[in-house]
């Protein structure tokens, strides 16, 4: 199984207007790679891929949103990514998908 896999079904809610677009790339991104074998690599490969994708690093940025102009399409925080939903949903979202699927 791929990582892709975990990207579906999409949450229902997010933190900010530009967080489908992140969720959309991270699942590009990692579409042939396939799932490692423990939960810890796991998130670490999610954390090193949002860094290539987002240009944040999840684990030390003190910011609570970044705006990033590729994934800007219209609203009011288009653009904006929350890090602080990625960090304490998202990710242990996929994570825990991942874990689910062994």
């Amino acid at each position: 199984m791929t990582m892709a896999r975990l990207f579906s079904p999409k949450p229902d809610t997010w933190g900010l207007r530009g967080d489908p677009y992140v969720w959309a790339a991270l699942r590009d991104h990692l579409t042939m790679t396939p799932v490692p074998g423990d939960a810890e690599e796991v998130e670490e490969l999610l954390v090193r891929a949002f860094l290539a994708v987002v240009g944040v690093d999840l684990r030390t940025a003190e910011e609570e949103s970044v705006f990033r102009e590729e994934f800007a399409h219209g609203g009011m925080s288009s653009g904006t990514v929350h890090l602080a939903t990625w960090r304490d949903r998202l990710i242990p979202l996929l994570v825990s998908r991942a874990d689910l699927s062994r």
